[in-house]
């Protein structure tokens, strides 16, 4: 486990190695949150890749849990979704909502061009990548019930745990403003 302190402590317990990459990543992810004066706090385990593998992880980590959906509308707009993982996200009727085109899932090389990421790996983090400001971030008002949010921070091999204000906080520092929305209403 590893906690960060808001101002930049690190305090690591048990061990974990990621790709070089992912590494760079995360350091600069956690940097940005100590600048920002966020604390948070990290759990290493093993690679999830879906909502279905991270179950087990989530009774051991209190919070909300999220699951990330990487969109483009048939208009050519990006969107990142940012949901609760039990949350059901009807994209025909969230598209509709939005007033954005049909959905599909973004494709992995648009990924990892646009946030930085591999598919697995989406994070509500990610969007620090996202410098053009061309993605729309929409966030699950079922998720913004919990007091913390739980997301992997640019690597799927580990879960970090951050308030709800300031994961908005974070997101509206790297120039995006949030969409909040009913996921799974009509």
């Amino acid at each position: 486990m590893i906690d960060q302190s808001a101002d930049g402590e690190t305090i690591e317990q048990g061990q974990g190695s990621d790709a070089a990459m992912a590494a760079e990543a995360r350091a600069r992810l956690f940097a940005r949150l100590v600048e920002l004066g966020i604390a948070t706090r990290t759990v290493e385990h093993a690679p999830v890749f879906t909502v279905a593998e991270s179950h087990e992880l989530e009774r051991t980590i209190p919070g909300g849990h999220t699951k990330n959906l990487f969109l483009k509308d048939s208009k050519g707009v990006l969107f990142l979704v940012v949901a609760e993982s039990d949350t059901r996200v009807d994209l025909k009727a969230l598209a509709q909502r939005l007033g954005a085109g049909r959905f599909s899932f973004g494709k992995p090389p648009l990924l990892l061009e646009v946030l930085g990421v591999t598919p697995g790996s989406v994070n509500a983090f990610a969007i620090m990548n996202d410098t053009a400001g061309i993605v729309t971030v929409v966030i699950d008002a079922r998720l913004l019930r919990h007091d913390s949010v739980n997301g992997h921070p640019m690597t799927n091999t580990a879960t970090t745990n951050i308030a709800r204000d300031d994961l908005l906080r974070f997101i509206r520092a790297t120039g995006h403003e949030p969409r909040i929305a009913d996921l799974e209403g009509a």
